[in-house]
């Protein structure tokens, strides 16, 4: 790997132009990080740097002010690299990655309005691993695949930031193990593509839905019965004959209308 650096640019496709990002107060230089837009904000975070070692720094830049501030080390997870990052609307989830001899199943969650860290969950955590993907639902995190101590994964995990637990993803039908595939939320499921085994270049990919809960039990609309409701044909002709009543297709028989009285001087 060649050498690391700090420095960055901004893209204006209006103009086709492109401006530095400021070295000031910038963080350490670095490979293998993870960037998320906060919608104000550019946040990175771990990596590697030139000596190869991992990483458990960042920082925040600030276009509107072209300049950077620190993330806090308090609380912060293990250095890493490989690992993926989730913008929630909130917080930055980091998960996963690896160091030099570990495959984490960690992770934490930044929140730039407090500048603070507070860990992930670790109970029924998925295995952990490097090279996989992770998106955001809009009330998960779902990250699937990868490899790690064990070889390629194809299991996955879904992770509520509200509740701080995780759920375990399902392996039926689910893609062929793989690493390095890419994946997106279209807005009520997750695609993953592409990749590979170690083997082969993969082109496959599979969808999968996450439901949120438990699927509604569906409410029973009665069945219209072909009897009409209680009519004039029911209550002026005692009749036990049927026809009036068991073919729906027959007009009941309209009762007079009753003249109006005259109103008494």
């Amino acid at each position: 790997m060649g050498l690391r650096l700090n420095s960055g640019g901004r893209y204006d496709p209006a103009s086709d132009s492109w401006m530095p990002t400021t070295v000031t107060n910038v963080p350490d230089a670095r490979a293998s990080h993870t960037a998320v837009w906060t919608g104000s904000e550019m946040i990175v975070w771990g990596g590697v740097d030139q000596a190869f070692n991992p990483l458990n720094t960042g920082g925040r830049y600030i276009p509107a002010s072209d300049s950077w501030v620190a993330t806090t080390t308090t609380n912060v997870p293990d250095g890493r690299l490989l690992h993926t990052a989730v913008w929630t609307g909130s917080e930055m989830i980091v998960w996963g990655g690896q160091d030099s001899s570990n495959f984490f199943n960690t992770g934490g969650r930044y929140n730039p309005s407090t500048d603070s860290w507070r860990s992930t969950s670790t109970i029924n955590v998925p295995e952990g691993r490097t090279f996989h993907s992770a998106v955001w639902s809009d009330s998960e995190m779902l990250i699937w695949g990868g490899i790690g101590g064990l070889g390629v994964i194809n299991s996955g995990g879904r992770y509520n930031s509200s509740l701080d637990d995780w759920l375990p993803t399902s392996t039926t039908n689910a893609p062929s193990a793989r690493y390095l595939h890419t994946a997106v939320w279209t807005g009520s499921e997750m695609i993953v593509w592409g990749g590979t085994d170690t083997s082969d270049y993969l082109n496959t990919g599979g969808r999968y839905c996450a439901n949120s809960g438990p699927q509604p039990t569906p409410t029973l609309t009665p069945t219209p019965s072909a009897t009409p409701s209680p009519t004039a044909s029911t209550t002026a002709t005692p009749s036990s004959s049927p026809t009036a009543t068991a073919r729906p297709r027959v007009t009941p028989r309209l009762r007079p209308t009753p003249q109006s009285r005259p109103t008494p001087p």
